[in-house]
């Protein structure tokens, strides 16, 4: 989403990294690019003169530090400003006081509130809860049906609503029957109104007013820009919310909602809608919003990702076979499924401080994951049988799983010969190393790492020293610490000889 504005930051920063030292013409420069790049982007007008003004403030009241260039003491300012900007800390919500809470989603028709109704329970889930769905919107043709194909699909209660049922008396019997099920939040989908429809925007305050939500959540399309900004504020105005939630945050709009809205209406964004899964859906965190337009990474949501895709004890399991070379296709085949569902390799790329661009020197990206998709239909081609022991497919056997596989023998001999190989090293990498699992980092101890610093390898990750390990485990970084015991023990060996 923020490309546009990272690529003109980028180019400011540039400049002002051949200045000997900041003066307030080369600071003044500057900040009329960095005006252009934001006003690009959609972000409020007032925002952005408010935003300049006190980043050259700053940057000229800023003592120049030994060892640090003028275009880092820039980026240190614009980064604490935009972090400011954006809400300044991620925000929970708090559902504390009755019982069942209450989370009440507004917005327009169209802005993704019952996708985002149903991605918000599965999250909540996830953090030990137990959420209700209840459709309030009678006028959507389908929007009941579609939030009870949801709460099947995710195994979440939900209440009964009919078409002709009042919204008001849907609240009024949906919160009675979640408290007879013991649950612990309820989450009130709600039809999408315009904010000038005073009979609608009436009817979603008497719901309020007998709901007594803790959140009230203004549910906003990223991609219609200032427009979202305008209609939150005046939501917020008229039954005053809480809370924002952007949705397609993961298209290529230019991000201006996301830097304004917090400004405008005084509400933080609390999440984000990062696709259509239904697990796409991320908490809003300031300072790695503006670590990723600054083209500084995002080390700690690409970490969260890492961690839920494989537990410490798996990893340390895959670990052991791997020592003792039983690694097999099966095990393969379950890394890469992994991998693939933290996103693309362009994203992941995006979130490692310093290889922001290095998608753009790569090319397309596209082919990359395109060969990892014939991979692993040669790998389903097979039998449970082949997977767990390659050693067994012959000839015939490779003509079939090629056909099976719509590719060509020669795909499946170098995919045999590649894994052996790999087979071997990680086996030997993993002896060097004594056969140890990296354990899992602490989140807490990570709040301001923005570098590769102490991330040798992740388990269910890979290590990022030497390139991105294609099978999800560490150490196979050149620059592992296993890799470089095992090459100081062969020269030892050599000096014997």
């Amino acid at each position: 989403m923020f490309e546009s504005l990272t690529d003109r930051l980028s180019g400011v920063f540039r400049t002002l990294g051949g200045r000997v030292q900041l003066t307030e013409e080369n600071i003044q420069e500057a900040m009329r690019e960095v005006r252009l790049a934001l006003l690009e982007a959609d972000v409020n007008f007032k925002v952005v003169k408010e935003f300049t003004d006190t980043v050259k403030e700053k940057a000229l009241g800023t003592l120049v530090m030994k060892g640090v260039s003028p275009a880092q003491q820039v980026i240190k300012v614009v980064n604490d400003e935009l972090v400011r900007l954006l809400g300044g800390e991620s925000t929970e919500l708090k559902l504390q006081g009755q019982q069942p809470a209450v989370i009440l989603m507004a917005g327009l028709q169209g802005s993704g509130k019952t996708t985002s109704s149903g991605k918000l329970a599965l999250l909540l889930r996830k953090q030990k809860m137990k959420p209700y769905l209840v459709p309030a919107d009678v006028y959507r043709p389908a929007a009941i049906e579609q939030i009870r194909t949801l709460a099947k699909q995710l195994d979440i209660p939900c209440f009964d609503s009919k078409a002709d049922m009042k919204p008001v008396d849907i609240v009024k019997n949906a919160l009675l029957d979640a408290k007879e099920k013991q649950c612990t939040v309820v989450i009130l989908d709600t039809a999408g109104r315009l904010h000038v429809d005073d009979t609608l925007m009436q009817e979603l305050s008497a719901i309020k007013e007998i709901a007594k939500p803790q959140e009230t959540l203004f549910v906003a399309d990223a991609m219609t820009g200032q427009d979202a900004v305008t209609v939150a504020d005046a939501f917020n105005r008229q039954i005053g919310i809480t809370g924002v939630v952007l949705t397609k945050m993961d298209g290529d709009a230019r991000g201006g909602a996301a830097l304004s809205i917090k400004s405008v209406t005084g509400a933080p964004v609390k999440f984000v809608g990062m696709g259509e899964k239904l697990s796409e859906m991320e908490v809003f965190h300031p300072d790695r919003v503006a670590g990723r337009i600054l083209g500084m990474g995002d080390v700690l949501t690409l970490l969260e990702k890492a961690q839920s895709t494989m537990e410490q004890e798996e990893a340390e399991a895959l670990a052991k076979k791997m020592q003792k070379a039983k690694f097999d296709l099966e095990d393969f085949r379950t890394q890469m499924k992994r991998i693939r569902s933290m996103g693309s390799f362009e994203s992941i790329l995006k979130m490692i401080p310093g290889l922001g661009g290095i998608a753009k020197q790569l090319g397309e990206m596209k082919g990359h994951e395109k060969e990892i998709a014939k991979t692993e239909a040669i790998i389903n081609s097979m039998t449970m049988k082949e997977r767990r022991n390659p050693d067994i497919i012959n000839p015939s056997r490779k003509v079939r799983i090629a056909k099976g596989s719509g590719t060509q023998v020669q795909d499946v001999n170098q995919l045999l010969r590649q894994f052996e190989q790999m087979r071997k090293m990680m086996s030997g990498m993993m002896k060097g190393g004594k056969g140890k699992m990296p354990p899992m980092p602490n989140m807490n101890q990570l709040g301001g790492m923005n570098n590769l610093g102490g991330m040798g390898g992740l388990g269910g990750l890979g290590g990022f020293g030497g390139g991105m390990n294609p099978f999800g485990m560490p150490g196979s970084g050149r620059n592992s610490s296993a890799t470089k015991k095992k090459r100081d023990k062969d020269k030892k060996k050599k000096k014997r000889k």
